[in-house]
């Protein structure tokens, strides 16, 4: 597996097969349920971490194409196929002038994740575009059309990875983009635009805004740097109150970064607890260590195994708990680690 993945690690799959097709990704769950064998399902492989022993299941990799741009009323739909490159379709997006995804360019990964993750990024999330899912119901042994309220959105996550992790296949997913002005919204891309003296901001300026931070922090694959041997963020940037935002203060003796939410909670960057903790950029823990570029990238230094990534991401969570007592979220989805404690600890989530 660990070829099929940007982390590069992890053992074989027992079965692999890849479903180019809706009717391919039945039959495959068919099978599975016949021959009571556990599914694994593969899109980019850009948020996974394989155990070294492999994954004792099918593993499916979900390679549905299609790009269909069309009209939606005064606006345009964008049809996906799960297995299409995001940033490919971020790209064609922004190329004839349609908002709503800039801000997630160079996200690493095919569309169908998209949905599963709530992937966001500087401003912007797929809940603000997305309009309707098609997904495999392994449940009902169906295809089903799921709109946006039916996904249930929330902060990096939707019932696909939640209550109904597992159930739901995704095939297809339905945009709803607009013609109109950037998302402009995040310091780092505000900031970015005023160095480049970019005073009114077109939708390809804030693309290759993005894709120049991202780049900066290691956070667009590249073969040629090591840096990028990752899954991207590793923990989610906490949400926490304005009163436990003023505290983290006190623990720092200064004023704690935060972006403020329309909720009036503040979403903390994951990247300054951990620094804070004693895990500079560039740390190292034998085979593994953080990225030299963005600390809250756990990366491969080449021999890493899935065991030192996981050792290495508890004592990262567990440092942070000791001196902020706040519990770091894991993103990545583990597989092959069964019942392992330490892959219940990094994912464990405490408010």
């Amino acid at each position: 597996m660990a070829p099929l993945t940007s982390l590069h690690v992890g053992g074989p799959a027992r079965w692999f097969a890849q479903a180019a097709t809706t009717e391919d990704v039945a039959a495959a769950c068919r099978w599975c349920a016949d021959a009571d064998v556990p599914l694994c399902v593969l899109g980019g492989g850009t948020n996974m971490v394989v155990a070294d022993r492999g994954a004792d299941a099918l593993v499916l990799q979900v390679a549905i194409r299609g790009v269909d741009f069309g009209p939606r009323g005064s606006s345009t739909s964008l049809r996906l196929g799960a297995g299409e490159p995001w940033d490919d379709a971020v790209s064609a997006a922004v190329s004839r002038d349609l908002a709503g995804l800039e801000c997630l360019s160079g996200i690493p990964g095919s569309a169908g994740g998209t949905p599963v993750q709530n992937v966001g990024a500087y401003g912007q999330d797929v809940a603000q575009t997305i309009v309707g899912v098609t997904a495999f119901d392994r449940a009902s042994g169906e295809i089903v059309m799921l709109n946006a309220s039916d996904c249930q959105f929330g902060y990096r996550t939707s019932r696909f990875k939640s209550k109904d992790q597992g159930r739901f296949i995704v095939c297809e997913v339905l945009f709803e983009l607009r013609v109109g002005p950037p998302t402009v919204t995040y310091p780092d891309v505000a900031d970015h635009l005023a160095q480049s003296k970019v005073a009114t901001p077109v939708l390809q300026d804030v693309r290759n805004a993005v894709l120049a931070i991202r780049k900066g922090k290691g956070m667009v694959i590249d073969p040629e740097d090591p840096d990028t041997r990752s899954v991207g963020s590793f923990f989610l940037n906490p949400v926490v109150d304005s009163a436990r935002h003023a505290e983290l203060g006190q623990v720092v003796e200064g004023t704690a970064p935060g972006f403020v939410l329309p909720t009036g909670q503040v979403k903390v960057p994951a990247a300054w607890l951990i620094e804070q903790s004693g895990f500079g950029r560039g740390y190292q823990a034998g085979a593994v260590g953080l990225s030299a570029k963005h600390p809250l990238a756990i990366v491969n230094r080449g021999a890493g195994t899935a065991r030192e990534i996981v050792a290495l991401a508890r004592t990262i969570k567990q440092r942070v708990i000791d001196r902020f007592g706040i519990w770091l979220r894991a993103e990545p989805v583990f597989v092959g680690f069964g019942d392992d404690p330490d892959v219940a600890f990094v994912k464990e989530a405490r408010s």
